[in-house]
């Protein structure tokens, strides 16, 4: 294979490892048509992506894990690095292929079994996910990962990553969800892990590792997966609130008064509710501007004679209380649909661009005050030029900010990055609370997990991945120059 087969300069030639083009003609030989990409093929997904997905020298599709094996196996001997790719949705580049090859699952993406009994999705890895919501619900079930990219992420990508989303505060992490998984490491050993028990105490559940280790240690390639009860009843509300105070001792009233059904409570701060609620948006607002902070609040449960008087009776003993300043229900399917697309809508944040976007999770007892030191630290830097936009899941204590100083540039990215991050540090909290690390965040990740833990973290690449070829210079900081563990 030459540069003149490929018709780009940047794919194979001079500047690209020696056992490449070698590596290539290989697999393409024994893996068939259409499953190595290269040339204008590459340049057209990447000009479509845009920079989140850099430059491979090749996509590489398989179509089943004995083909995703060879071509670990295979690469892993020439030392050519490999990069999942899941659906392309993620925030933090993790999954920028410049100077290796892009490993997509796009063609093993069939759901292999439901089972309505055990109440489990077996599902392989390039999956949508909204696809296998969808398959869910046709069985009367429901997969509670719930992201407003839910029609492109993946759910190879949404394990990968450990995504959270929107229904957390009650069915948990995606983690809290995979029963089993099917992976394969960079030698090419497929670790069959299919486990469909909810209790399955024996011995070190490797699964855990592979979760939230971002396509660093291995690929996954098949999921068992925890499926509910598609709920009978879906009550919705907007309220808004004076303080922030106000708004925790709603959360917990909500929690103890909802018997256990209480499924959302996305927190808007008045900067993102103005954006999603104006002009070009083409959201209305549901309640009346000027309020400091606003909630999206939503039960999910299965008794329609009673949630739906539960859920009404708990707001008008808030409002009693006076721990809300305003609400509206939703009173249709239409009405409930319109407040999430408003929390979906964070495209709008895009009107303060340039933006930088983070995700950060702390004790919601900090919020405000943490929120009122950033905005007042960008303030005092770039005055009018600073934007700050903050909502997010804070009944599991996560936070949204995306901030905008009127540049992109590597001096003001750090600034801001310090500031965001500084002010996190004293009060425990995390610097990625749902989107992971990638490039973006790993020259902090020492401010959220100690020396030993990245020791530990940086041993266990090395034993699983001994050549450094599976997502290479993501999560883990890069080594001391001593070339020390931690």
């Amino acid at each position: 294979m030459t540069k003149a087969d490929t018709g780009d300069d940047r794919s194979i030639g001079a500047a690209t490892p020696p056992g490449l083009e070698a590596l290539l003609a290989d697999l393409t030989a024994r893996l068939g048509a259409g499953a190595v990409l290269v040339g204008p093929e590459v340049a057209e997904r990447v000009e479509a992506a845009g920079p989140r997905l850099g430059a491979p020298y090749a996509i590489l599709r398989p179509s089943s894990p004995e083909e995703v094996a060879l071509i670990l196996r295979s690469a892993s001997r020439a030392g050519i690095s490999i990069v999942p790719w899941g659906g392309g949705t993620g925030l933090v580049h993790g999954a920028v292929a410049d100077a290796a090859l892009a490993l997509s699952l796009e063609r093993m993406n069939r759901i292999e079994a439901i089972d309505p009994v055990e109440q489990t999705l077996t599902v392989q890895a390039g999956c949508i996910l909204q696809t296998a919501c969808e398959a869910a619900e046709a069985q009367n079930l429901m997969l509670a990962i719930d992201l407003g990219s839910r029609g492109s992420a993946t759910i190879g990508g949404v394990i990968a990553t450990n995504a959270g989303g929107n229904r957390v505060i009650r069915f948990g992490m995606t983690r809290d969800l995979v029963l089993g998984l099917e992976v394969v490491l960079a030698d090419g050993t497929i670790v069959s892990s299919l486990n469909s028990l909810i209790k399955n105490n024996a011995g070190y559940d490797v699964k855990q590792l592979f979760i939230g280790s971002e396509g660093t240690l291995g690929v996954v390639t098949r999921a068992v997966l925890r499926l509910r009860p598609r709920p009978a009843t879906q009550d919705t509300a907007f309220v808004a609130f004076e303080r922030f105070e106000q708004m925790t001792r709603f959360l917990r009233r909500m929690e103890a008064a909802l018997g256990g059904t209480l499924s959302a409570f996305e927190a808007m701060w008045a900067d993102f509710y103005d954006l999603v609620t104006t002009p070009p948006a083409l959201g209305r607002a549901p309640l009346p501007a000027g309020f400091p902070y606003y909630v999206l609040v939503e039960s999910l449960g299965g008794d329609p004679l009673g949630d739906t008087t539960r859920f009404e009776a708990a707001l008008s003993a808030a409002a009693e209380a006076g721990e809300i300043s305003d609400a509206v229900v939703a009173k249709n399917q239409s009405e409930r649909d319109a407040m999430w697309a408003l929390r979906d809508d964070v495209r709008q944040t895009a009107r303060n661009w340039p933006i930088f976007t983070f995700d950060v999770s702390l004790p919601i007892g900090e919020m405000s005050a943490y929120v009122q030191q950033v905005q007042t630290a960008l303030k005092d830097r770039w005055a009018a030029r600073a934007t700050l936009a903050v909502f997010g899941h804070i009944g599991d204590g996560n936070l949204h900010l995306i901030a905008g100083v009127g540049s992109q540039s590597s001096e003001d990215r750090r600034a801001v990055e310090s500031i965001v991050y500084g002010a996190l540090d004293p009060r425990s909290g995390s610097i990625s609370a749902e989107h992971g690390i990638g490039l973006e965040k790993k020259a902090y990740l020492h401010l959220s997990r100690n020396p030993e833990e990245i020791a530990l973290m940086r041993r266990l690449k090395a034993a699983l991945d001994p050549n450094g070829v599976l997502n290479p210079g993501k999560v883990l900081p890069d080594p001391p120059a001593d070339g020390a563990l931690a």
